[in-house]
C-alpha cells in the first residue's frame, strides 16, 4: 500500500500505466495474431500518478482520487454483491450466465480472462478477495487504470458496445499495447512507461474523452428470464448515455465532463519529470452515491477496501456538495389562500445531462413540502422520511405490490411527489429483481433540458401519468399543493426540498427475503445501521405567504 503523500524514489515511481479510469471488453475477447491483452493492477499505475500538485498546492493525485471511488470499488460493493447472488437464487438455472454478465463491469479484468480461457466470469468465488493470489487482487481491483485506457474506438457509440460490449486494444506487432490517454507523450515518458509496465506504450486518442466509451458499460440492456432460463423480455436497464443524447447537452457537454471535471489550472499528470499541462481531468469520478461510500468506509475491514479513510470521506463530501450545487434547482410560486385552502406551486428542474435520478432503478427523489403557521408550527408535511429511510405517504414503501403515482395537484399528506422508475413483471406486478422485469408501470424521473417526451425511444420514454402531465417537460415539473388551513392561524410559510436516495428503502428490503444467503443479510444489515443518512438534499427552497 502506498501512503498518500508518501515518498517513493523516481525509479520506484516509474512503475506505471498511463493516466486512468476504467472499463472492459464484455462480450468479444478474441487474440489477435496470437497476442492476448493484459492487464495491471492500479499499484503499477499510483506509483508514477500520485503526488501531482497544482501551482497553488492543491493535490489532484490520480491514483489515489481513483481509489476512493465507486469505480475502484466496483467489485467491493456490498449491494452490488448482494443483489447478484438474489437474482442468482431467483434464477439458479442461470447462476453461471448472471454471474458472468454481471462480472463484466464490475470485475472486468477477472472475467475478460476467464473469457480468454473459454470459461464463464465468477463473482463469488473470488470472494473474500485473497490478497496473496493474482486473481484475488485483480478481482477486487475493480474498474482498474489498465481496463479502460485499454479501449479502442472499434464499436463505440454502436449497440454492440453497450453491455460492457468494448473492445480491449491487443497488443502490436511489437508485443506493446497501447494505452489511450488524451495526451502526446514524448520518447522518454513512453520509454518509462513501457519498461516500467512490461509492454504498455502510452498512445493518444481524444475518444478517452467521449461519452460513449462511459456508454459501454453504464448502457444496460436486461433480458428478463423466465422457467428454464428463457428469455422472456428485455428491460432498458440503465441509459444515461440515450437519455443525454436525446438531451440539449449532446452538443455542449460530455459525460467526462461533469464526472471528470476539468483541473482549472496546469498540472502535471506524472511525478517522473512531468511537465505542467492544460486541460487534466480529475479521476474523483464524482457522482450520485455518496451513501455507498461512507458504507465503504464503515464497513472497510469486512469489504477489504484499500482507500484511506480520509481519502473516502472526502470523497463522499465532494459528491454531497456535487449534487447540492449540480443536480437541481427548486422553487416556490404563486403562494396565495383560496377558499380556505393555502395554495402554492412547486417547480422542480433537472441541472443534469440526464434523467434524474438516473441508471439503476433502486434511485429515487422526491419532494418533502411543509407548511407553517404564523408560530412556526407545522400545519401540513409531505414526504417526511422515517429513520428506517422510508418515505412517510409512499404507496410503495408500505405495501410493495403497489407505488405511488404521479400527481399533477397534492392535497393530503399522504400523497406524495417521487420520481422514480417502477419495474414491472411479465404479469403487471410491481418488482425489484432486474432479470424479472420486463417494462416500467412508471417513469416520471426528472427529464433533462432538450428531452422531449413526445419523441422519445421506447428505451428513454416517460411512463404512467407522467406522459399526459403538460406541466412535466424537459424544462422540470410543476406540482401544485392546495392545502387546508382553515384551523390554523397565518401568515404561512412554505418550505419545499428535493431529497434523494441512491438505494431506496423497498429495494434495500426486499432483499431481506434471501438473508439465508450471506451478501443479502450483511448488506441489509449495512443498510439497516446506516439508513439515517441514505438521504441527500439535491436543493431546497422557502416562500412566505403574501401579508
Amino acid at each position: 500500500m502506498i501512503a498518500r503523500h508518501g515518498q517513493l524514489c523516481p525509479l520506484l515511481l516509474a512503475a506505471a500505466a498511463f493516466v486512468v479510469m476504467e472499463t472492459i471488453i464484455g462480450t468479444g475477447a478474441e487474440k489477435k495474431k496470437g497476442q492476448t491483452p493484459e492487464f495491471r493492477t492500479s499499484d503499477r499505475c499510483i506509483a508514477c500518478h500520485n503526488g501531482l500538485l497544482t501551482a497553488s498546492g492543491e493535490d489532484i493525485s490520480i491514483g489515489f482520487d481513483w481509489r476512493a471511488s465507486t469505480m475502484a470499488n466496483s467489485s467491493r460493493d456490498p449491494y452490488w454483491q448482494a443483489s447478484v447472488r438474489r437474482e442468482s437464487i431467483d434464477h439458479s438455472e442461470s447462476k453461471a450466465a448472471i454471474e458472468d454478465e454481471c462480472s463484466i463491469c464490475h470485475m472486468p479484468i477477472t472475467r475478460y480472462e476467464a473469457r480468454l480461457r473459454g470459461q464463464h466470469g465468477e463473482v463469488f468465488s473470488h470472494l473474500p478477495f485473497p490478497a496473496d493470489e493474482k486473481e484475488g487482487r485483480q478481482a477486487a481491483d475493480g474498474v482498474s487504470c489498465s481496463v479502460c485506457h485499454q479501449i479502442s474506438r472499434e464499436r463505440l457509440g454502436t449497440p454492440e458496445s453497450f453491455n460492457g460490449g468494448f473492445v480491449v486494444q491487443t497488443a502490436e506487432d511489437s508485443g506493446l499495447r497501447p494505452e489511450y490517454g488524451p495526451f502526446e507523450v514524448e520518447a522518454g515518458h513512453t520509454r518509462i512507461m513501457w519498461t516500467s509496465s512490461e509492454g504498455y506504450r502510452p498512445t493518444q486518442s481524444d475518444h478517452v474523452r467521449q461519452s460513449e466509451i462511459c456508454a459501454t458499460c453504464h448502457t444496460l440492456l436486461t433480458q428478463a428470464l423466465g422457467p428454464g432460463g428463457t428469455v422472456i423480455g428485455r428491460l432498458p436497464e440503465q441509459v444515461p448515455y440515450q437519455e443525454w443524447l436525446h438531451s440539449d447537452y449532446k452538443n455542449t457537454q460530455s459525460c467526462q465532463a461533469c464526472h471528470m471535471p476539468l483541473v482549472k489550472e496546469p498540472v502535471p499528470i506524472t511525478r517522473v519529470f512531468g511537465v505542467p499541462r492544460e486541460g487534466v481531468s480529475r479521476h474523483t469520478f464524482v457522482a450520485a452515491n455518496s451513501f455507498m461510500l461512507r458504507m465503504l468506509n464503515r464497513y472497510r475491514d469486512a469489504l477489504a477496501v484499500a482507500a484511506l479513510p480520509q481519502e473516502l470521506t472526502a470523497a463522499a463530501d465532494q459528491t454531497i456538495r456535487f449534487l447540492a450545487s449540480q443536480a437541481a434547482r427548486i422553487s416556490i410560486e404563486d403562494v396565495q389562500m383560496q377558499s380556505g385552502r393555502l395554495q402554492a406551486d412547486v417547480v422542480v428542474e433537472n441541472l443534469g445531462g440526464h434523467k434524474l435520478p438516473t441508471a439503476y432503478p433502486s434511485r429515487r427523489a422526491w419532494l418533502h413540502l411543509v407548511v407553517r403557521d404564523g408560530k412556526g408550527r407545522a400545519v401540513f408535511e409531505s414526504g417526511a422520511v422515517n429513520p428506517d429511510g422510508s418515505v412517510q405517504g409512499n404507496d410503495n414503501d408500505a405495501d410493495g405490490s403497489t407505488f405511488e403515482p404521479h400527481y399533477t395537484e397534492i392535497r393530503s399528506g399522504d400523497q406524495v411527489q417521487i420520481y422514480e422508475s417502477i419495474i414491472g413483471d411479465a404479469s403487471g406486478r410491481v418488482t425489484t429483481g432486474l432479470l424479472t422485469g420486463v417494462r416500467y408501470l412508471k417513469d416520471n424521473r426528472l427529464l433533462p433540458h432538450g428531452f422531449d417526451k413526445r419523441t422519445a425511444e421506447p428505451d428513454i420514454a416517460v411512463h404512467g401519468a407522467a406522459v399526459n402531465d403538460a406541466d412535466f417537460t424537459g424544462a422540470g415539473d410543476r406540482v401544485r399543493y392546495s392545502i387546508g388551513v382553515a384551523n390554523a392561524q397565518g401568515p404561512f410559510t412554505v418550505e419545499a426540498e428535493l431529497l434523494y436516495q441512491p438505494i431506496g428503502w423497498r429495494w434495500a428490503n426486499n432483499l431481506k427475503a434471501y438473508d439465508k444467503a450471506a451478501e443479502p443479510r450483511r448488506f441489509t444489515g449495512y443498510y439497516d445501521a446506516m439508513a439515517a443518512s441514505a438521504t441527500t438534499t439535491l436543493a431546497s427552497a422557502r416562500r412566505s405567504q403574501p401579508m
